[in-house]
């Protein structure tokens, strides 16, 4: 059976992470995305080693891509903008990344589009929306977390906020929301036959991950700070070296967890305080010295029969050849027409009707450029003329 979104066709204006990450999701639940790109406003992470096999295709592209066919114009011809009317009767849903402003220049904004479609759905990603001060200002992922609130008491007390290994406004954020609201879209629009616009800032989406600390803010408690609440570092909710030089994961914060915890390294006298004893840093101490004592890999074994909330920090290639990985339908894997095989991170939402596609890889940029002009109906001489007339970038 075909994906969950197998009637869904969207015409994808986006570059780099968010967007591309967003239109992956959607194209392997089925639905039908093709790129339009630009020479003028060129896919960073397509020119991003390494590339596939010694050839041209950025690993990255071909994650990205994945599902996607892709086609080239030149956004600033006449003749683009007539193509795209075209195919937003077809492709309902329009997903954009430009800075606010830039497709309304083009003569390919909401109003414009929706001008020609009414019911299209129409989603801008931005970092820091379509109004309010920033709106026009330049950032990356590092610039929407330091102003969402989140780094003030994310790190430690000695060095401040830390980096994380990957993108969390971007992707967990631009590009997770950019598909909830695109799905909610739908919905409305299958009830009500209106389409809209969606206003997607990675920012906001970044605030509304205070969740926990700013509902008690707001309720009157003092604003969080670095290793004093419980999932900060200010309980015993932590990661602590091994003797290895790895790390374990603890994150016994419920009662029978933590007695559990308490009585596989010996220290039942620490049960009835829980993880944030009085004497917290002392504890603290006493259990770091604690796993210091053996490997990572011999406490994940101690741990493995036990429910403690205990588990290793694995790397990344770890992670990837771990048992759950496998069993859970991780990594796909495609076979090239070289014969070379690729293996990518798969989806992670699993249907127990409508199985995930996983059709091709990406592709380079404008690989199906002539095959989507044919199909919306333009004979060979009028995409020669397109070629000529500087229509295909």
């Amino acid at each position: 059976m075909a994906g969950p979104l197998s009637t869904l066709k969207v015409l994808d204006f986006t570059t780099l992470l968010p967007g591309p990450y967003a239109t992956m999701m959607l194209a392997d639940m089925g639905a039908e995305v093709l790129r339009v790109l630009s020479d003028s406003y060129p896919d960073m992470a397509a020119f991003l080693p390494p590339f596939l096999f010694g050839s041209n295709l950025s690993c990255n592209l071909a994650y990205m891509g994945r599902g996607k066919r892709c086609m080239n114009l030149n956004l600033k011809s006449a003749g683009a903008l007539e193509i795209i009317h075209r195919l937003i009767k077809k492709y309902d849903i329009v997903i954009e990344q430009f800075r606010p402003g830039v497709m309304a220049k083009l003569g390919l904004g909401y109003e414009d589009l929706k001008a020609v479609n009414p019911s299209l759905i129409y989603c801008s990603l931005t970092g820091y929306g379509q109004k309010g001060p920033l709106k026009d200002r330049a950032g990356h992922d590092i610039n929407y977390l330091a102003r969402s609130g989140l780094m003030d008491y994310s790190g430690t007390k000695e060095k401040g906020p830390s980096l994380t290994g990957m993108q969390i406004a971007d992707v967990a954020s631009g590009s997770n929301n950019a598909v909830i609201g695109i799905m909610a879209a739908v919905v409305h629009r299958k009830d009500t036959g209106k389409g809209q616009h969606i206003d997607v800032s990675m920012t906001d989406g970044v605030m509304a991950f205070n969740a926990m600390m700013a509902t008690t803010y707001l309720a009157g408690a003092p604003e969080p700070k670095r290793e004093q609440e419980l999932l900060n570092g200010g309980s015993l909710y932590d990661f602590y070296e091994t003797k290895d030089g790895k790390f374990i994961s603890f994150g016994a914060l419920e009662a029978q967890f933590f007695a559990n915890f308490c009585r596989i390294i010996d220290r039942e006298d620490l049960i009835p305080c829980g993880v944030m004893p009085p004497n917290m840093e002392q504890v603290k101490k006493d259990i770091r010295k604690i796993f210091l004592q053996k490997t990572r890999d011999q406490w994940t074994e101690i741990f493995s029969q036990v429910d403690a909330c205990v588990e290793p920090v694995l790397s990344l290639a770890e992670a990837i050849a771990d048992k759950n990985t496998k069993d859970r339908d991780m990594i796909v894997e495609f076979t090239l027409p070289s014969g070379d095989k690729l293996k990518q991170i798969a989806n992670p939402l699993k249907f127990s009707e409508t199985k995930q596609e996983y059709r091709f890889i990406g592709c380079l940029a404008g690989t199906h450029t002539r095959e989507v002009l044919l199909e919306m109906g333009y004979s060979e001489k009028q995409i020669s003329n397109f070629e000529k007339d500087g229509v295909l970038s």
